[in-house]
């Protein structure tokens, strides 16, 4: 019997990661351009610290809006407490846990370590060539 294939087995590993200090609007214009909802931010370190979504860059953009204001760094938006998975769960649990969240990615962490993204795509596109 095959063990049911894990996060790790199917998680982006070429991260775009985004730094708290980073000002906002350049955090902003990455996003975009990598075409991506969103990123982890990480200290000088690699610990992550939060994730910035374009959810968060709309607030940015509001506040920046109605202030006249653009030069706030990323660390003033990024969202601090960050639902993760764990590279080793299996992809059913991480299914579940996609269901139970309005969350499109999650990072993936590995004895306390970032190692990882895997989006409901990658979930959905797993569980469809396993279980054909």
């Amino acid at each position: 019997m095959n063990p049911r294939p894990r996060v790790r087995d199917y998680m982006a590993t070429n991260l775009t990661l985004l730094r708290p200090e980073m000002e906002i609007l350049h955090a902003m214009e990455v996003l975009l351009e990598k075409r991506i909802s969103g990123a982890p931010v990480v200290d000088p370190d690699g610990v992550m610290v939060g994730v910035l979504s374009k959810k968060d860059c709309l607030r940015a953009t509001l506040n920046a809006t109605y202030y006249q204001e653009w030069g706030s760094p990323v660390a003033g938006f990024m969202s601090t407490v960050v639902e993760s998975l764990y590279a080793d769960m299996d992809l059913v649990t991480a299914a579940e846990r996609f269901l139970a969240s309005s969350f499109r990615r999650f990072p993936v962490l590995q004895d306390g370590s970032l190692v990882g993204q895997i989006s409901r795509a990658d979930v959905l596109r797993a569980l469809v060539a396993n279980w054909r």
